[in-house]
């Protein structure tokens, strides 16, 4: 099994800083800005973000985590038992701009299910989506404002992203996964 290193820590730091003047540029009211992590590696995505936009524009951005455990769509067919992290939500929600942070976009089915987790607590202005990477297969229509690296991939194909602040190193890497005797 071969695994080929997209995103090294420095390639991860400088998409960080670009994502992070591109969401100052678009949100020209950054006072009214929430990033919200969604669990596990969204929330360090979106404190950096958030550390960024302080270094850049000089305004302390609220971060806050999601988890949507409950919300999604695959817990029966999966037979899982959801491991329940906490959300923590800094401020109201209402009429802010909320970015919503992930590490990979995939199917849109995770995003679907944190939409509907941030419109149980309120009702945003606007969402808007930021994904270190876009690796294509969506299942739903949605799509990121902010995209890190777009990685087409085969389906029987995992990118996996690692952080310090979870795993102890900064890097994304792609891998073949295991096929069945189907082909699946």
């Amino acid at each position: 099994m071969s695994i080929k290193v997209i995103m090294t820590q420095e390639d991860i730091r400088r998409t960080l800083a670009r994502i992070a003047h591109e969401i100052i540029e678009r949100n020209k009211v950054i006072e009214h800005l929430m990033l919200v992590g969604m669990h596990t590696r969204g929330v360090p995505l979106a404190k950096r973000l958030a550390a960024n936009i302080e270094d850049f524009a000089g305004l302390k951005i609220p971060v806050g985590a999601l988890d949507i455990s409950f919300y999604r769509d695959d817990l029966s067919s999966l037979n899982l038992q959801p491991v329940v992290k906490r959300t923590d939500i800094p401020a109201n929600i209402d009429g802010k701009s909320i970015v919503l942070v992930d590490d990979v976009l995939y199917t849109g089915r995770s995003i679907r299910a944190a939409m509907d987790a941030l419109t149980d607590l309120g009702r945003p202005q606007l969402i808007q989506l930021a994904v270190l990477i876009d690796r294509g297969h969506r299942e739903l229509p949605i799509r990121a404002d902010y995209v890190g690296k777009n990685m087409p991939s085969s389906r029987h194909e995992e990118i996996q992203v690692k952080l310090e602040e979870t795993d102890g190193i900064d890097e994304v890497a792609i891998f073949p996964m295991p096929v069945d005797k189907e082909g699946k």
